[in-house]
Parts: structure tokens; sequence; C-alpha cells
């Protein structure tokens, strides 16, 4: 679980918008890019960010 507070201050690296938190991904407001968390460490880069609609990588 992240944290609320750092919650409160990410944004999305792509569109700026807010972020929120569905289970184990960051999941953008606006354009609903997914980013994972890995080891309850958010990974906010574009590239590993999942698109709406797609599959998660590595499966």
């Amino acid at each position: 679980m992240i944290d609320k507070e750092l919650l409160s201050i990410l944004a999305c690296p792509a569109c700026k918008a807010d972020v929120r938190q569905e289970g184990d991904r960051i999941v953008c407001s606006k354009c609903g890019r997914r980013y994972p968390i890995k080891d309850d460490i958010p990974v906010m880069l574009i590239d590993e960010a999942e698109m709406p609609g797609e599959e998660r990588k590595g499966r």
C-alpha cells in the first residue's frame, strides 16, 4: 500500500493528471495509464505503463 501523502503528490508523467492506487497499480485519472508498483515503489515511467485495455506486460 502506497502512503496517502506520497500518492497525493504523484502525477502521471504523461499527462500530469492526478493518480490513484488500484491494487498493485497506480492509475491515471485522465489518460488511464497504469503504472506498476514494485517492492512498494511506484514505477512512474511511461515506458513501463500499460494503456487502458492492455493486458499486463509479462503475461
